[in-house]
């Protein structure tokens, strides 16, 4: 298959089902976000909510795009992404799964909510922070700005689902005449009136659908990278980019780097002149390429395309950081860049079905323990219609929003904090379960450090075992 010989053709499959694997937990390890609220408050079933919860999670996946499996991937020292050697590829891949597995697997055995998300994080941040500690690589190591972002995403979230919450709470109050009818929790087997089992029968869906489009997309630029480290001549650049269309875009770039290195003359010291000095060594790699190539362009190495342009935006971007107003000049060059997001940040429609699968099987299997934690152990009364329809509101506008903007967010931290945020909208501190919302916090706290030092660890094991 792809041309690989038995061994790397066994491997391929073994990192495919790693991620599907990945993904699996995932399902089963956050559907409680979506599905507690319904199941506690008697809107629907377990089996039929799960079902429900699932189906929607595998539409987010179909139909979220690919802007977080980019960002996620995006914090990977671009050296890590344009390094084609096998091995260092399936180190840096074999490293985060595992790391993501071990810690999922095991926070969900004791059955505490933890961040799927916050987990990959620190997993990826390890085989960064390991790899900039290997001989050789210069400067190389984290994306930190995207990092950053990224752990924004993460630290505000979980705040803003609190205080959100609450606001929402006060809401209910303020403006629902009969607050008996949804303040007080379900009595015995009682179904809610309909529009209150509509309203948390829609916003379960949401959050599903929500989580689908988040989360799922994870899975997706793991598999990518699993794809491209092992195969980078089939996947490094999409199959709808012919060579000829490769070879013409190169050629732009070249046009647009030589017009602004023509305008740039003699002017070194500027921070465009030292852009122009800095990408010179790239641009004239890229000059070959096309030259060699000619107009057949048969010969063309896709993974060679992936890797300049990587470097080329990565090299750019450090510069922008440094002096955004300074580099204005540069606007030709990054948009003729920018042609090509086309061809890298993409994923197979196979690679998306199979990453919907995963998570829409894993959400219907194994919910069990997170939700009897988020339904019946963060707050010390039963789950209210209200509680419930307030938290799922929050976690699916919070968990929507960042999608759009291509950020990474935990459903998990979301959803519980709404939780806490509804019971503690609803009786201060002494209506939520302290020893569980420690448990929270500690798994909180402890998931990146864990993560970075034992993805960083195995990362290093791996290169050393695999040089």
């Amino acid at each position: 298959m792809f041309g690989l010989d038995v061994g790397l053709s066994l491997l391929l499959f073994l990192c495919i089902f790693c991620v599907c694997v990945f993904e699996f937990i995932n399902g089963f390890h956050d559907t409680a976000n979506a599905v507690a609220t319904v199941i506690y408050t008697n809107t629907l079933k377990p089996q039929v909510a799960v079902i429900f919860s699932g189906i929607l999670n595998g539409l987010g996946v179909l139909l979220g795009g690919t802007a977080v499996a980019v960002g996620i991937v995006s914090m990977l020292p671009v050296e890590t992404l344009v390094d084609q050697k096998t091995a260092h590829s399936l180190s840096m891949v074999g490293a985060i799964l595992l790391t993501a597995i071990f810690w999922n697997l095991g926070t969900w055995l004791f059955g505490i909510p933890c961040s799927s998300t916050h987990t990959l994080v620190g997993s990826i941040l390890g085989c960064g922070v390991a790899y900039s500690l290997l001989p050789g690589t210069g400067d190389a190591a984290v994306n930190w700005s995207k990092a950053s972002e990224v752990a924004g995403s993460l630290l505000i979230s979980p705040l803003f689902g609190f205080l959100l919450a609450i606001l929402l709470m006060s809401i209910l109050r303020w403006t629902v005449s009969n607050k008996r009818q949804i303040f007080s929790p379900p009595d015995g087997d009682e179904k809610p009136p309909f529009w209150i089992r509509l309203v948390l029968i829609c916003t379960c869906g949401l959050v599903s659908y929500s989580h689908g489009s988040n989360d799922g997309q994870k899975g997706i630029g793991l598999m990518m990278l699993v794809l491209i480290g092992i195969v980078p001549s089939y996947f490094a650049i999409s199959d709808r980019y012919s060579n000829e269309q490769l070879v013409s875009q190169l050629q732009e770039t070249v046009d647009a780097y030589d017009a602004i290195a023509a305008s740039e003359a003699g002017q070194s010291k500027t921070m465009v002149g030292v852009a122009v000095e800095k990408i010179k060594p790239e641009m004239q790699e890229i000059r070959d390429l096309v030259a060699s190539n000619g107009s057949s362009a048969e010969s063309l190495e896709r993974f060679e395309v992936r890797r300049h342009i990587l470097v080329l935006k990565d090299a750019i971007k450090k510069l922008q950081s440094k002096d955004p107003e300074g580099t204005t000049e540069l606007a030709p060059l990054i948009a003729t860049l920018n042609k090509f997001n086309g061809a890298t940040e993409y994923a197979p429609v196979w690679v998306i079905l199979l990453i919907a699968l995963s998570l829409g099987i894993g959400t219907m299997i194994g919910w069990k323990r997170i939700v009897v934690t988020i339904g019946e152990k963060i707050g010390k009364t039963h789950l209210t219609y209200a509680q419930g329809a307030s938290a799922e509101l929050v976690a699916a506008s919070t968990i929507a929003a960042s999608t759009y903007l291509g950020l990474p967010v935990s459903t998990t931290q979301v959803l519980s904090s709404g939780i806490a945020g509804a019971m503690f909208a609803s009786g201060g501190t002494a209506n939520l379960q302290r020893g569980t919302i420690y448990k929270i916090l500690l798994a909180w706290v402890l998931t990146f450090p864990v993560c970075l030092t034992m993805s960083g660890t195995l990362f290093l094991l791996f290169r050393y075992l695999f040089p």
